[in-house]
């Protein structure tokens, strides 16, 4: 490719990651949602990770079948309960690395 069809691309590749976060929040600045939305709103990061990191968790192989012995389920559940309770992210951080490296000397 040409120097400017790849300025073009990644000026393409900007203007649609930045839209779909630019316009929501220019039309809805100045509206005053209902509670229940925005919380619901609040809920969609948590759906997002638990949907990403669920399937990695709890499955395993190629093709993909349930295996509940594998060491990432084990070390994220101690570390999860950690993070509920301190709200510590890099003290969650620190757990979940402890906990990994343990288990990959145990297992």
């Amino acid at each position: 490719m040409l120097k400017s069809e790849y300025i073009l691309l990644v000026f393409g590749m900007g203007l649609v990651t930045y839209l779909p976060r630019w316009i929501p929040l220019f039309a809805l600045a100045r509206r005053n949602l209902p509670r229940w939305f925005v919380e619901w709103l609040d809920l969609i990061p948590s759906a997002i990770l638990s949907a990403l990191l669920l399937p990695a968790l709890v499955t395993a192989g190629e093709p993909r079948t349930i295996n509940l012995f594998q060491p990432e389920l084990w070390v994220a559940v101690p570390t999860f309960i950690f993070a509920l309770k301190t709200k510590s992210l890099g003290g969650t951080v620190v757990v979940g690395m402890i906990l990994f490296w343990l288990a990959g000397k145990i297992m």
